[in-house]
C-alpha cells in the first residue's frame, strides 16, 4: 500500500513538471520576439502568435502494480522461563572424631628433705685425762625427695571435618547480537510461530551446614610412669627393737598422703640386713613399717615386700620404702 501511494504521488509530480515547462515555453517565446524586435529595428515585425495556450492537465495515470509478498518474518523468539528457587541448606556436618588419648605425665625428681632431728644426748661420762681428738664422721645422707606432681591433662580432641563446598550461580547470559541490515519493504509477512520458553537455570545450591560439633576430649594422659623401684623413705630402728621411733612417724603420714595423690604407685619394703645379723628381728622391723602404713590408709594390695633396694646399702637396723608405677 505504501509502494502504492509513492507511485501517485511520482505521477502527479510530472504532471506538474510538464505543465511548468509549457508555461516557461511561452513566455521565452513572447520575451524573444520583444528582444529581437529591438535588436533588429530594421526588420519588419512578424505578425502575432496564433498558438493557443496550454490544455488542461490530463488526469491521474492508473495505480501502479501490487508490489511481491514480503518475507514471512523471524520466528519469536523463545523466552527463557525463571530461574529456579534456592536450594535447601545443607545438612550439618558430621560430629568431629574423638580426640587422642593424652601422653604420659613427666617424672620429676622430688624436692630435697628436711634435716633429721638431732639424737639425745648421752649420759655424762666420769672425767678422765684428756683423750686423743677423735676422728669426724660424716652424717647419714637425707632421704629422697618424693617423686614430681602428675602429668599435664590429656589434649583436646581434634575439631570437626570441614563444611561441603559452596558453589557459585551460573553467571548471566551474553549480550544479544548487533541487528542484521533492514530488508526491503515488502507486506507484512505471516505471523511468526511463538516457541516455548526453555526452563529455567536450576536453582544455585543451598548453604553449607553449619559444622559439626567439636570432638569429645580425648581421655586424660597417665600419670607419670617409674619404671624402676626407686626409694623414697628410710626408717631406723634402736637396737634390739622393732618399734617404730616416734621421729619417724612423720614418714608414715608423708607416704600415706603421696600414695593417695597418685593412686597408680606401689610401695616396695625392703629390708635386707647384712649376713649374720638377726633375720628374725629384721622381718618384724619390715612387719611393724607395713602394718604402720596400713592403719594410716595405705591398702595392702599396694604393698609389696622383697629386695627391692641397692644391697650395697643394707644395714642391720634400717628398713627402706620405695615406690614404683604398677605394671
Amino acid at each position: 500500500m505504501h509502494k502504492l501511494k509513492l507511485k501517485q504521488k511520482e505521477g502527479s509530480a510530472m504532471k506538474m513538471g510538464l505543465v511548468c515547462l509549457g508555461v516557461l515555453l511561452l513566455l521565452y517565446g513572447v520575451t524573444g520576439c520583444s528582444t529581437t524586435e529591438t535588436s533588429r529595428s530594421s526588420e519588419a515585425q512578424p505578425s502575432p502568435s496564433i498558438v493557443g495556450p496550454a490544455g488542461p492537465q490530463g488526469p491521474t495515470g492508473p495505480v501502479g502494480a501490487q508490489g511481491t509478498v514480503g518475507a514471512t518474518g523471524a520466528p519469536g523468539a523463545g523466552v527463557a522461563g525463571a530461574t529456579g528457587e534456592k536450594g535447601a541448606s545443607g545438612p550439618t556436618g558430621i560430629r568431629g572424631a574423638t580426640g587422642a588419648t593424652g601422653p604420659a605425665g613427666a617424672v620429676e625428681v622430688g624436692r630435697a628433705g628436711v634435716t633429721g632431728p638431732t639424737g639425745a644426748a648421752g649420759a655424762q661420762g666420769a672425767t678422765g685425762e684428756t683423750g686423743e681428738q677423735g676422728a669426724s664422721t660424716a652424717g647419714s645422707t637425707g632421704s629422697i625427695g618424693q617423686t614430681g606432681p602428675q602429668g599435664a591433662q590429656g589434649i583436646t580432641g581434634e575439631t570437626g571435618a570441614q563444611g561441603t563446598t559452596l558453589v557459585g550461580p551460573t553467571g548471566p547470559a551474553g549480550r544479544a547480537g548487533l541487528a542484521g541490515a533492514q530488508g526491503a519493504v515488502g507486506t507484512t509477512g505471516a505471523r511468526g510461530v511463538t516457541m516455548a520458553g526453555g526452563t529455567g537455570s536450576t536453582g544455585s545450591a543451598g548453604n553449607a551446614g553449619p559444622q559439626g560439633l567439636s570432638g569429645t576430649t580425648g581421655e586424660q594422659g597417665p600419670a607419670g610412669v617409674i619404671d624402676r623401684w626407686t626409694s623414697y623413705r628410710t626408717f631406723w630402728f634402736e637396737a634390739n627393737t622393732a618399734k617404730l621411733r616416734s621421729a619417724d612417724m612423720h614418714k608414715v603420714s608423708e607416704i600415706v598422703g603421696y600414695m593417695q595423690q597418685n593412686p597408680s604407685l606401689r610401695v616396695g619394703i625392703d629390708g635386707s640386713i647384712p649376713s649374720g645379723s638377726d633375720q628374725d628381728l629384721g622381718n618384724r622391723r619390715v612387719s611393724h613399717v607395713r602394718e604402720a602404713l596400713i592403719k594410716a590408709g595405705v591398702p595392702a594390695s599396694q604393698i609389696e615386700i622383697g629386695a627391692f633396694g641397692n644391697p650395697q646399702l643394707a644395714r642391720d637396723g634400717r628398713v627402706e620404702v620405695l615406690i614404683r608405677t604398677r605394671q
